[in-house]
């Protein structure tokens, strides 16, 4: 039997020379590689268009490139996928919504609820649980929504712009809590973002693609401890690498133009 190549590499999902087009728009991403380490978390930054989601639902199984291939290691139920809006059921409460994913995978409806209480205690909605989509705020809505992918233990977390609705204050705190998060469960998280320091402050990993179709213009490790520690983002190293992804953007589309 063949070794695995994910497995040989510490790899949980990949993509390999994808390419995908759309009828009557064309091609929206690649050629483009990809590669996920177990426990890492990697940002894929780029201008709007350049098929950054494109790339994240091809990561999730949730579409088939044209051409090239998506390995993934990760089995059914061990990848979560967090969108910018929260796509909470809105005749659920937050207890519920958050245990659905664990219903539906066959967990007992009182181990699930207990499950779900717990995970809302983590991203700071005890309280909260009885609370129906439309009674909470932005803020709190994107964290019942990170409780429900959360709740699974998932393997591979997968996030579409999450913050991006929200205001910059209410950002900074989300985006602390999901590293502490991360700290406790250690998924390997992709971050989809076009905000080159938000990429800086959750990646230890920044991929930078191209104007779309979107390739690969480069990529840069982030130095520093996760989660972050108080005033990271007032240090050389952050300004510094901030700066570096910026000329890397900026030089990719230009290329592509």
């Amino acid at each position: 039997m063949s070794e695995d190549p994910l497995a040989a590499r510490d790899a949980v999902a990949a993509l390999e020379a994808v390419e995908v087009e759309y009828p009557g728009r064309g091609r929206a991403l690649g050629p483009f590689d990809f590669r996920l380490a177990a426990g890492e978390i990697v940002a894929l930054v780029g201008p709007s268009g350049c098929g950054k989601s494109t790339a994240l639902r091809l990561l999730a199984g949730l579409e088939a490139p044209t051409r090239g291939a998506v390995r993934r290691a990760a089995e059914r139920g061990e990848t979560s996928v967090v969108f910018q809006s929260p796509t909470l059921a809105p005749w659920l409460t937050a207890a519920a919504n958050v245990a659905l994913p664990l219903e539906l995978a066959g967990v007992g409806g009182g181990a699930a609820r207990a499950q779900a209480m717990a995970a809302l205690r983590r991203v700071g909605l005890a309280g909260a649980e009885t609370a129906r989509p439309a009674q909470l705020s932005g803020g709190m809505a994107m964290r019942a929504s990170l409780a429900r992918a959360l709740v699974t233990e998932p393997k591979v977390l997968l996030l579409d712009e999450p913050f991006a609705a929200l205001d910059e204050i209410t950002r900074r705190q989300l985006a602390d809590d999901l590293l502490a998060l991360w700290a406790d469960q250690r998924p390997a998280i992709v971050f989809v973002t076009h905000n080159v320091e938000e990429a800086v402050y959750m990646a230890g990993r920044v991929v930078v693609m191209t104007r779309g179709p979107g390739r690969t213009a480069g990529e840069v490790a982030v130095e520093g401890p996760t989660p972050r520690p108080l005033g990271f983002r007032t240090t050389e190293g952050f300004r510094h690498t901030a700066e570096r992804l910026s000329e890397i953007l900026r030089a990719g589309m230009e290329a592509a133009a």
